[in-house]
């Protein structure tokens, strides 16, 4: 179990992003030569002991209890959501049922999104490439079409710069959301390909993914800013489609009697978004005309 390492080196990752002071300990008064806390302190915190840590963090011991795993996440300081990630990494999480394979949208669920025509509706799989959407999704956004993948085209769409008023913490947030729903399988070749043309095309996504945060998105509110119909408040609702591969369901919805619902029923009539219920499967490794496209984030 964790014969590939994802464990040890998320362990070292959140370690790296702590300070003495973050967990209550003393800050030295001389120069550190280590990057975060150091292995020692947080076996002191978990209260385990150091060469165990240091067995973990190496990746030579992939077997640790819940308990441990727990203390862990208690003294690396993780919320719920990277907690269940390091049970995940550690083989500790049920896998999920499988009932439908692959990209494959039912066929009801098309024909609901379809009957939304002031809502935002957009399928994604667990690497957040785009399955299926509704005409309301691609006037709102052209980028929200099958083949697309909502993360890597937050980097490689300078549009979606402007589109989303606070970009910078969407992207970090959707990197962090693949990482939760995709870095749990271990040898995974469509992960692989994303984090290297992620990696290869922005700074920024590599530092993002250095990272190893975890993000579960259920609901919010996002800012957009469209080029017809101006500035946007949008609710945003995620929701699993229970029974399938890790696909899920994304909204953008508006507050009735809001700007904001009087904008998406003008874009709604506005016929840009193309026809209703547009539907596709992404490849292996995408196509070289979709995959450097955009999107967005729960």
């Amino acid at each position: 179990m964790n014969a590939d390492g994802r464990l040890a080196r998320y362990l070292r990752a959140r370690r790296e992003q702590l300070r003495p002071a973050d967990v209550g300990l003393a800050v030295d008064e001389g120069v550190r030569r280590v990057v975060g806390l150091r292995r020692e302190e947080v076996a002191v915190l978990a209260g385990i002991s150091t060469a165990y840590y240091l067995r973990l963090e190496q990746g030579r011991d992939g077997n640790p209890s819940g308990q441990v795993l727990d203390a862990l996440a208690r003294a690396l300081r993780l919320d719920p959501a990277a907690t269940a990630h390091l049970h995940g990494l550690a083989g500790l999480r049920e896998a999920p049922v499988v009932v439908d394979p692959g990209d494959v949208v039912h066929e009801s669920t098309r024909w609901l999104i379809d009957l939304w025509p002031v809502t935002s509706a957009v399928v994604h799989n667990r690497y957040m490439d785009v399955l299926a959407s509704n005409a309301m999704a691609r006037a709102l956004n052209p980028n929200y079409r099958p083949g697309v993948n909502s993360v890597l085209s937050l980097f490689t769409h300078p549009s979606e710069q402007v589109f989303h008023v606070e970009w910078e913490g969407l992207a970090a947030r959707s990197v962090a959301l693949l990482h939760t729903m995709a870095d749990t399988r271990a040898g995974d070749t469509r992960l692989a390909e994303l984090v290297a043309e992620g990696t290869a095309s922005s700074a920024l996504f590599r530092q993002f993914w250095a990272r190893r945060d975890v993000w579960v998105s259920g609901h919010g509110t996002h800012e957009l800013r469209h080029p017809m119909v101006g500035d946007l408040v949008l609710g945003y609702q995620r929701l699993p489609l229970i029974g399938t591969d890790g696909q899920s369901l994304f909204l953008y919805f508006a507050e009735p009697g809001t700007p904001s619902a009087a904008a998406m029923r003008l874009l709604a009539g506005d016929g840009t978004g193309g026809d209703v219920g547009q539907v596709g499967r992404v490849s292996p490794a995408g196509t070289p005309t979709d995959r450097p496209e955009h999107a967005r984030q729960v």
